[in-house]
């Protein structure tokens, strides 16, 4: 599972890209910055994640983190329609609910694969 933590980092890396582009070329708003926010959180949840004592609460929480992104991202979308906001919210909003989705899809993968290991050995 370190390879999660790796992949963890790589997500924490984009996100934060993507909150500190998006308020680049806004500098209005700081809710542009609410995907670093995420990011950062799993940025470290990545780093924590690669200790072997605290592997399994750091991805549990780092899917969790990417859960609650990924609804907080989508529920705006979904209610919101696009044509008041500007064209970078909108990109912004979908790529964090890509990103984060995907996150979580390859977190339960990996989940399962590694129970399926404990299970087996």
């Amino acid at each position: 599972m370190t390879a999660m933590a790796s992949t963890t980092i790589v997500f924490g890396i984009l996100l934060t890209l993507l909150g500190l582009v998006g308020y680049a070329m806004t500098r209005t708003s700081m809710t542009a910055l609410i995907p670093s926010l995420f990011g950062l959180l799993l940025l470290i949840l990545g780093f924590l994640a690669r200790s072997e004592s605290l592997r399994k609460h750091a991805m549990h929480a780092a899917a969790a983190v990417a859960l609650v992104g990924f609804a907080g991202a989508l529920f705006p979308l979904l209610r919101t329609p696009p044509a008041p906001r500007a064209a970078i919210a909108v990109f912004s909003q979908v790529a964090m609910v890509v990103l984060t989705a995907v996150f979580v899809a390859l977190c339960v993968r990996s989940f399962i694969a590694a129970r399926r290991a404990r299970r087996s050995a």
